[in-house]
């Protein structure tokens, strides 16, 4: 994602980016207080919604812990759980096996697993949301909690969500907006000319993508969050620990400077309030429909007739 000063979006390292939740993926848990934030309003809002999904994706699953809170709310739903980064996809295998055993004496481990397994358990996968492994009106539920700022291609990514859907079904998904770490972006700015933090898309923009996708009936807001930290190196502890990294395809390959680094985290301090250091977070939260096709699979138009009444002869 590109530096607000270039007109052009440099796009992301893709192997770096998988190599970076590869690296997080045992500390994710511990540092994604955000992430688990804004998951539980995510679910706090399907409870508004008329949906019995028989089947449900969690794109950019992480190491899977949504998929419990989509378990409880839709026991009788088949669930699929995908992750760019591998170690991602096996954390969630270990957190569901855990789930379906725990440390429970032998027999009622015997018996979860066998009711776990008698109503099946989340297929997990390690794939990509712009090249999805899955057949065409396959779900009914896509969840996506803050995976899209990730995705170069967002357009691809909500084709192929729209692919997947059945007609009925809904997307719902978070996302970074353009406030998302100002006060970072801000204080590398007064550093160096490098990019050092993410451009995150404008929520007027991913409406539209979504209407461009197919989807009916999008709904678009956000809200801006705010972490606190003591100091700038907990900061950037937190941001490594979830691997939310620099990834852009034009950062400087080298470390940065002494000299630029002490400029930024003097520009920093200027954004401190109450002995702390502020993070600012803007949260994009979406969804949109499927809705009936006006084409066929080979692209000419349907044309559907009413039954009803007749005209007079």
């Amino acid at each position: 994602m590109a530096d607000d000063r270039q007109s052009e979006d440099p796009g992301l390292d893709r192997a770096s980016l998988r190599r970076d939740f590869d690296r997080a993926a045992a500390t994710y848990d511990r540092a994604a207080v955000l992430q688990r934030e804004v998951a539980q309003r995510m679910a706090e809002r399907l409870g508004i919604v008329r949906l019995e999904p028989a089947a449900i994706l969690d794109a950019g699953c992480g190491t899977g812990e949504a998929l419990g809170e989509l378990q409880a709310r839709y026991p009788r739903a088949r669930l699929v759980g995908l992750d760019l980064a591998y170690a991602m996809v096996q954390a969630a295998q270990r957190r569901d096996l855990v789930l379906r055993t725990g440390a429970r004496p032998l027999m009622r481990r015997l018996l979860g697993a066998f009711a776990a397994a008698a109503r099946g358990h989340p297929a997990l996968i390690c794939g990509d949301v712009c090249r999805l492994p899955l057949g065409a009106r396959s779900v009914d539920l896509v969840w996506s909690n803050l995976t899209l700022q990730w995705v170069d291609e967002l357009p691809l990514a909500f084709s192929e969500f729209h692919r997947i859907l059945s007609v009925g079904g809904l997307l719902t998904f978070t996302t970074f907006g353009p406030d998302t770490l100002r006060e970072l972006r801000s204080a590398f700015a007064a550093a160096d000319q490098s990019a050092h933090v993410h451009r995150f898309l404008d929520m007027h923009d991913v409406g539209d993508m979504l209407v461009h996708a197919g989807f009916a009936d999008p709904v678009m807001d956000m809200e801006l969050m705010t972490m606190t930290y003591a100091d700038a190196g907990a900061l950037m502890r937190d941001l490594k620990a979830i691997g939310a990294q620099n990834a852009r395809a034009d950062r400087r390959r080298g470390l940065t400077g002494r000299r630029q680094w002490q400029t930024m985290l003097a520009a920093l301090e200027e954004f401190r309030r109450d002995g702390r250091l502020p993070a600012s977070f803007e949260i994009i939260y979406g969804h949109a429909w499927k809705p009936e096709s006006r084409l066929a699979d080979d692209g000419r138009a349907i044309v559907r007739f009413d039954r009803g009444a007749r005209g007079r002869r």
